[in-house]
């Protein structure tokens, strides 16, 4: 089930919504959990059971890590289990048949059979849950988190279905008070519904438009390219995968604090960067501070030789290259991203400091564009065949696979919302409305009209949506 589904709109959300508000606290965490494992089997009836798995395997470890605290080497071994469950889980349902296709490849050069094994089927949500859990035993492992002791607590934490599917990826300790105790206050709520209204706005009415010619391009044979065709595909597909994400976790944010939770920020406006470091302080922020927290730092951080520095840079992005998916591409992706971070330290950041704001801007904005395509595309060779499209290398004339045939009115209309969605202009215009305004009138006004906008997005929206079968949600691979 998808947050932009009239099902979840219409009947999972306000079943949900009417009991949580009349039981009483003692029963709030129950129910939803209750809905979370709902939610989740709605899509994966049968990997419900795994998801119960990961949650007694942590909880039992989270225990253990805190009943060992004063002795090192068992409560090291009580983590180098939970390293070895959760990370297990995940090679074995995500990497299983990328990891066989390989070796078999491999295995046909050397002359040698194939390994034959059934395909594997990938979890949605896996990579966010198994990263939440391994993080909450590991912050109790290092002191920096309490263990819960509460097993439906702890299952609630791993399952909360708001941001179950696509994160943000939440640390335990940020919820823990709110999971004893919260409240759903009327400016909370009003603020929750507000922020959901927006996120599904950005779903259905931007990046849904701009998948249909983004998915048709990316799907062209490479003979049938031009660079136009090619440059479209990707400034649409770059459009497309940032107000998809962004908008799902402007939902999960806003369904949170429905039921009177809070959790942090995912995306600070990513394309108004100024370089790939810049960038990804702003993109995703939840899991490259994972990556950080529990990768990058423990690795040595900034606190080794500026050459080990590289390379631990270098080798967190090729690991969350493969953390989004297992094949070439996402692999390269992330090299990518780490090779540009290395040369940024090296010496691109003088350049692009004296370069002046239009240069820097221009620069990330080609950088990243260029890895969206390995991003997108299935594989390697698509992946150069579309750069090779877009340098001018383009094998198609333009008289059967045109601009004009993707470029419709909608779509440029789109293109227009979408370059404007994506910096703060619209949130700076309400910041300096609201200092104008200061009057009861105004806010008086100021509120009606709020509420009037958002109804009427709402309602075109759930329109768009029921009118149209297309609703892909990019994330779900992962």
């Amino acid at each position: 089930m998808v947050f932009s589904s009239p099902t979840f709109l219409f009947a999972f959300l306000p079943l949900c919504l009417a009991v949580y508000l009349v039981l009483p606290r003692a029963l709030k965490n129950s129910w939803l959990l209750v809905l979370s494992l709902i939610f989740y089997a709605w899509g994966e009836q049968q990997w419900v059971a795994l998801m119960l798995l990961s949650i007694a395997g942590n909880y039992v470890f989270g225990m253990l890590v805190d009943r060992f605290r004063g002795n090192p080497r068992r409560a090291g071994a009580v983590i180098a289990a939970t390293v070895v469950f959760n990370l297990g889980l995940l090679a074995w349902f995500k990497y299983a048949n990328f990891l066989t296709d390989n070796l078999n490849s491999a295995l046909g050069l050397a002359g040698l059979d194939p390994v034959v094994i059934e395909p594997v089927h990938l979890p949605i949500g896996i990579s966010f849950f198994t990263f939440q859990a391994m993080s909450y035993v590991i912050d109790v492992y290092r002191g920096d988190g309490t263990v819960e002791r509460n097993p439906l607590n702890l299952g609630l934490y791993i399952a909360l279905f708001p941001q179950l599917i696509a994160g943000p990826i939440v640390r335990f300790q940020d919820i823990y008070e709110q999971l004893r105790e919260r409240a759903v206050t009327l400016d909370g709520f009003a603020y929750g519904i507000q922020r959901f209204v927006i996120g599904l706005a950005k779903k259905v009415l931007i990046a849904n438009v701009m998948a249909l010619p983004a998915d048709e391009i990316f799907n062209l044979p490479s003979s049938e390219l031009t660079p136009a065709l090619a440059w479209l595909g990707v400034v649409c597909y770059t459009f497309q995968i940032y107000f998809d994400f962004s908008g799902y976790s402007d939902m999960a944010i806003g369904l949170g604090h429905l039921f009177g939770f809070r959790f942090l920020e995912n995306f600070r406006y990513p394309y108004v960067a100024r370089s790939i470091t810049d960038f990804w302080r702003r993109w995703h922020i939840s899991l490259s501070t994972w990556f950080r927290d529990y990768l990058y730092i423990p690795l040595g951080g900034n606190r080794v030789s500026k050459r080990r520095n590289y390379l631990n840079l270098w080798l967190v992005f090729f690991l969350c290259g493969l953390w989004h998916g297992a094949s070439w591409a996402f692999v390269v992706w992330g090299m990518y991203h780490g090779a540009l971070l290395v040369l940024e330290r090296v010496f691109l950041a003088g350049l692009l400091d004296r370069a002046g704001r239009p240069v820097q801007h221009a620069y990330t904005m080609l950088a990243f564009m260029i890895g969206w395509v390995f991003f997108r595309a299935e594989t390697l060779p698509e992946a150069f065949a579309m750069l090779s499209a877009m340098a001018g290398f383009a094998a198609g004339d333009g008289t059967l696979h045109y601009t004009a045939l993707y470029l419709n009115t909608e779509v440029a209309l789109t293109l227009v919302i979408a370059t404007i969605g994506a910096t703060p202009v619209v949130p700076a215009l309400q910041a300096a409305w609201s200092k104008r305004a200061t009057s009861p009138g105004y806010e008086h006004l100021n509120g009606v009209a709020a509420i009037a906008v958002l109804g009427v997005v709402f309602i075109y929206t759930a329109v768009h949506l029921s009118a149209s079968t297309y609703n892909p949600f990019i994330y779900f691979r992962f």
